[in-house]
């Protein structure tokens, strides 16, 4: 405690941080400074210095800006001619929020998923958001389902910024990491599709809430978040493992406590008033098949043309299941195995891919619940910008897929069904190559470029400074020798 105590008093005679600039640190992006005078020069000092108008936080902000006018322009085609038929395959501009708008009676009564017997497939928070949003939309003749998804995608565009300025704020000494959130074309084509960016929102304050150590705040962040979706819960675990490897385990029971008690308050009262309709969503996700863009459904497709035995629902649940826990059993092996204690970002990072990699829906938006981990996890252009080629050509061609299945289509101008299974292969192939590339970071820091600009883990929050309590020592090799970089 004295020697934290001590540190943070030489941090505030030391003045502001020399900050890491990615012309600067980042070989990938620097080829592409040449043309404004190459990269930033070794005597400058950015973070030390008054930039003037132009600070980090808002350019990001200026960048975030520009990301939700493009969400907004790709979308436009639909929005000017409707998203009826299949104009929202061949528009590449589909979206929930229209049809579910009038399939679930929102039309008719803004707290649908609130009555007796209803059948919203979505988690209560986010029925909550939902029902909100279609008592603010006036009472018009025509076009309410337009001005409903106008409102969704303003607020969108609000938890984008949240997300940005958060994920800044955890960087560290790399706040420019942040823009892979703020310009990712990931998010301008798929954050629009649902309300994912409210629980990335959420994940993104409580992650933030822990990197400053409140672990109570922390933890109703992620319960929220929870409760708007189930990918934020997942993030526990690796604060477990960290817990377990440094023997803090106040920090885990804090925040994991504090977490089921904030979804509990939200969801306990819903599943009392109305407990079929509080069971329609777990029921639900266990019946469905397999989801589109998964490997299980190129798995079924297969089937049809009888390659492989067809896997039904229940099936594809508990294998899904099983394959998620092995991966977080190998996740939590390579957490105490590490030579040096990992950081909270990649760690979540793992576990939230493999979620995503394993389970029945691999739905386009899930892309944003990575991209801020990513940010965090392994700040690299190279990879970052191979992985939205991929992802982009993946979502149109999703889309194109999906088209083809129109009466009117001419089955020889259509996007081929053997198209379509490879770009889900290449999407999948790419996300576990981004899971191999912060598994080398995890194993050998220098290669993190996180650690080897002089820091230890910006997300640390409880864990920051501690000694190592239990480890796999048969399995640790020798840490290796740090080196910093300015």
């Amino acid at each position: 405690m004295q020697e934290s105590t001590q540190s943070k008093q030489s941090a505030r005679r030391r003045g502001p941080v020399r900050i890491t600039v990615p012309s600067r640190s980042d070989r990938f992006l620097a080829k592409f400074t040449e043309v404004i005078g190459g990269p930033l020069g070794r005597h400058s000092a950015p973070g030390q210095i008054n930039p003037g108008l132009f600070t980090v936080e808002r350019v990001l902000i200026i960048m975030t800006v520009i990301g939700s006018l493009l969400m907004l322009l790709a979308k436009n085609p639909c929005r000017v001619n409707g998203w009826g038929g299949s104009n929202p395959y061949d528009y590449f501009c589909y979206t929930d929020w229209v049809p579910l708008f009038g399939a679930r009676g929102f039309a008719d009564n803004p707290f649908a998923p609130f009555a007796a017997g209803a059948d919203f497939e979505y988690p209560v928070l986010m029925s909550a958001v939902a029902s909100v949003v279609s008592a603010l939309v006036p009472q018009v003749e025509t076009g309410r389902s337009l001005i409903f998804f106008d409102m969704n995608l303003l607020l969108v565009s609000v938890l984008w910024l949240i997300t940005v300025l958060c994920t800044m704020k955890m960087c560290g000494r790399r706040p420019w990491d942040a823009a892979f959130v703020a310009i990712a074309p990931g998010i301008i084509l798929t954050g629009s599709i649902n309300w994912d960016m409210w629980a990335v929102a959420l994940l993104a304050g409580g992650m933030l809430a822990f990197a400053r150590g409140h672990s109570i705040g922390a933890g109703v962040l992620i319960g929220l978040g929870t409760a708007m979706k189930i990918y934020p819960f997942f993030i526990l675990g690796a604060i477990l493992v960290l817990a377990l490897r440094t023997g803090r385990w106040s920090v885990f029971v804090k925040t994991a406590g504090f977490a089921a008690g904030t979804w509990a308050l939200v969801n306990l009262p819903y599943a009392l008033a109305f407990p079929s309709s509080f069971a329609y969503f777990f029921s639900f996700s266990s019946e469905r098949g397999a989801g589109l863009s998964s490997f299980w459904h190129v798995w079924n497709i297969g089937a049809k043309y009888e390659l492989v035995p067809f896997l039904a629902p229940e099936t594809i649940s508990r294998l899904g299941i099983g394959l998620f826990f092995l991966c977080c059993v190998g996740v939590a092996v390579l957490a105490l195995a590490a030579p040096e204690r990992p950081r909270v970002a990649s760690l979540a990072f793992l576990i939230i891919a493999s979620f995503v990699m394993v389970n029945k829906v691999y739905s386009p938006q899930f892309i944003v619940w990575l991209i801020p981990l990513f940010a965090l996890a392994l700040p690299r252009w190279k990879e970052f910008t191979a992985w939205m080629l991929v992802e982009v050509a993946h979502f149109y061609g999703l889309w194109a897929y999906l088209g083809s299945f129109g009466d009117d289509k001419d089955i020889h101008k259509t996007f081929p069904e053997l198209g379509y299974v490879l770009l889900v292969f290449a999407h999948m192939i790419m996300l576990g190559f981004l899971m191999y590339r912060v598994v080398r970071t995890v194993l050998d820091p220098l290669q993190d470029p996180v650690r080897i600009v002089g820091q230890d883990d910006p997300q640390a929050g409880g864990f920051a400074g501690a000694d190592d309590k239990f480890t796999l020592s048969a399995l640790r090799g020798k840490a290796p020798r740090k080196e910093q970089v300015g």
